[in-house]
């Protein structure tokens, strides 16, 4: 269950690394705002948030065989019946993406305080 968890955040953090990438060139190609900046970053990230909400939510009766996590595992868990693979890899999955939706809510919630923290100063 350890490898089904750690190959679940691999899988999670590779499409979260593109994501932030993503953020990341948006928030710099307006950088002369900084407000602007922080706070069209806070809104993608949260809907980084969200998207990881919902594909969480949906992690457990989503076909294990369309998960990255299948092919990461190299199909090591052939000789687990379905039903009980279903299980596995659908409740890791769900529990690992909740957990990463839960620091994207941490960082979204940070930037939205940094936004509003911006505007009080008159940034």
């Amino acid at each position: 269950m350890d490898r089904v968890r750690l190959y679940a955040d691999i899988s999670i953090r590779r499409g979260c690394g593109f994501g932030v990438l993503a953020i990341a060139c948006a928030m710099a190609g307006v950088a002369h705002d900084a407000a602007l900046a922080i706070r069209g970053g806070a809104i993608m990230v949260m809907i980084m948030w969200v998207i990881l909400l919902v594909k969480g939510l949906r992690a457990p009766v989503r076909n294990y065989r369309d998960a990255e996590l299948w092919i990461l595992l190299d199909k090591r868990l052939d000789d687990v019946p379905r039903e009980r693979t279903q299980q596995v890899i659908g409740t890791a999955l769900r529990e690992r993406y909740l957990w990463h939706a839960h620091v994207t809510a941490g960082v979204a919630a940070a930037m939205w305080i940094t936004t509003f923290a911006l505007r009080l100063i008159g940034v």
